[in-house]
């Protein structure tokens, strides 16, 4: 069991800044093992959030990218062929429940709705994992949580979570920081000065009020960090924000040049 589960944890503690009260009652749902979601925009911090509290508690970590492909059979298991025969694999939704892991399903909007609810039987008082093509159930163990996270800016009536699903869980609502807290966030893991920071996150907080405005989502604070950690090698302010701040986020020349813009407007 130990070489199974080792792997997941979380090794070194991931910076991670607080902003509110999430992490004191995050300790407080893990403690009733309530299930959790975590909401809120692109790159704003909610995998880094689960990472640090499941390095806080001690727990392991396993993380599923969520997408329109993945099957049931995806997070619980299924039968697999090798030189022995056919042997049971454990999905990582079913390795969680067995050994007792924090299980984080990334975006989950994006898997399909039929997938989503195997997860169900876990999240309500029953905690138990059907395996149905192996005949088992998988009682969870007395440590494990699942967490689950999306984007409600993406939201549609073809992509969003059914109120069944919904009603399981505790709700934490994620946004990018206030100015202070993301340069601070942005000098942090970067190594840029603290004014090359605050440059950066104005020129994020000039792109988001455009949301719904001609970009779909505003520059995230990932998407600063990457900004930043170009100019701390040497490339030059202006090309390191039209390569990690202003392309990746809209093909419109019109909008390009107003993002471009705002950034020639900080860095002269």
């Amino acid at each position: 069991m130990s070489k199974i589960i080792d792997q997941y944890h979380v090794k070194t503690e991931p910076y991670y800044h607080s902003v509110a009260d999430e992490v004191e009652l995050y300790e407080a749902a893990y403690s009733v093992r309530m299930p959790m979601m975590l909401k809120g925009p692109t790159g704003c911090g909610k995998t880094r959030f689960v990472e640090y509290m499941a390095w806080k508690l001690k727990k392991p970590l396993i993380t599923v990218a969520c997408n329109e492909d993945m099957t049931a059979s995806d997070l619980v298991g299924r039968y697999l062929l090798d030189a022995k025969g056919t042997n049971w694999q454990d999905g990582p939704l079913a390795v969680a429940a067995r050994y007792g892991a924090i299980c984080y399903l990334d975006e989950v909007v994006e898997a399909r709705q039929d997938t989503t609810v195997v997860i169900h039987p876990l999240t309500d008082n029953r905690r138990v994992l059907p395996l149905e093509k192996k005949g088992e159930l998988i009682q969870a163990h007395k440590d494990f949580q699942i967490v689950i996270s999306y984007n409600p800016g993406y939201q549609s009536l073809m992509k969003d979570l059914k109120q069944s699903t919904k009603q399981r869980f505790g709700a934490l609502d994620f946004n990018y920081p206030n100015h202070e807290i993301e340069s601070e966030i942005v000098a942090h893991e970067t190594g840029v000065s603290k004014e090359i920071a605050e440059k950066l996150v104005s020129i994020a907080e000039r792109a988001r009020n455009l949301k719904g405005h001609g970009l779909d989502e505003g520059i995230s604070t990932r998407m600063l960090i990457y900004a930043g950690s170009l100019i701390v090698k040497k490339v030059a302010p202006h090309a390191a924000c039209r390569v990690a701040l202003v392309r990746p986020i809209t093909d419109d020349p019109d909008m390009r040049d107003a993002l471009d813009a705002a950034v020639t407007t900080f860095f002269n």
